[in-house]
């Protein structure tokens, strides 16, 4: 089984534990919000073209308000089997889903006071670590000085350069890199650089 596919099965469990009321580190979104969201991506793809596109929200953002109208454990059944056979997403889902899976497992989880990192093996974090590498200089094109990401294990990665700038070096397990590439604060992580430098960075559009 793919870590896409354990993280589905397990964002599942955590959403039927929070509720669907609850709250979840995705901006207003409630677990309802996120689970009609994760059901549009993967079973409307004419509404899915505006998670992405200003122009086509609008149109997402009504489809997702009706899916969202419907029985908390039916979109979860939709979750967790995945996309359906005729979905573009399915024959990737490895890939094109395991930072989603990921990311909004701790958008739940970490949406709860007490939070604390799941202890992940070296495998998923390696994978996550190859996932960061590839999609970090797009999550940092507005950064304004330059970025370094490290792990404990010494890996290190530039995800943006800006000539004649100071450095910010953020280390920390791929994991929690990883979150933090999406947008998301509620991270653990080591911050080396000026004050300001690390304050820009963190307020930095980082969407992907």
């Amino acid at each position: 089984m793919s870590m896409a596919q354990r993280e589905r099965r397990a964002l599942v469990v955590t959403m039927t534990a929070a509720g669907p009321d609850a709250p979840t580190l995705c901006g207003h979104w409630t677990v309802r919000d996120l689970a009609a969201h994760l059901v549009v991506r993967e079973r409307r793809p004419d509404a899915a073209p505006g998670i992405m596109i200003e122009s086509f929200a609008g149109y997402t953002e009504s489809v997702q308000a009706k899916a969202a109208q419907r029985p908390f454990t039916e979109l979860l059944e939709q979750i967790r089997t995945g996309p359906p056979w005729w979905s573009p997403l399915r024959p990737i889902d490895a890939v094109a889903n395991l930072t989603e899976m990921f990311v909004h497992h701790e958008d739940v989880r970490r949406a709860e006071f007490g939070w604390e990192p799941r202890e992940l093996d070296a495998a998923d974090q390696a994978q996550l670590w190859t996932t960061l590498r590839r999609m970090s200089r797009m999550s940092y094109r507005k950064a304004p000085v330059t970025l370094v990401l490290a792990t404990p294990q010494g890996e290190r990665v530039t995800a943006h350069r800006v000539d004649g700038s100071s450095e910010v070096v953020l280390t920390g397990q791929p994991s929690e890199l990883v979150l933090h590439a999406f947008g998301r604060h509620a991270v653990r992580l080591e911050a080396t650089g000026s004050p300001e430098d690390v304050k820009a960075i963190d307020e930095s559009d980082r969407s992907v």
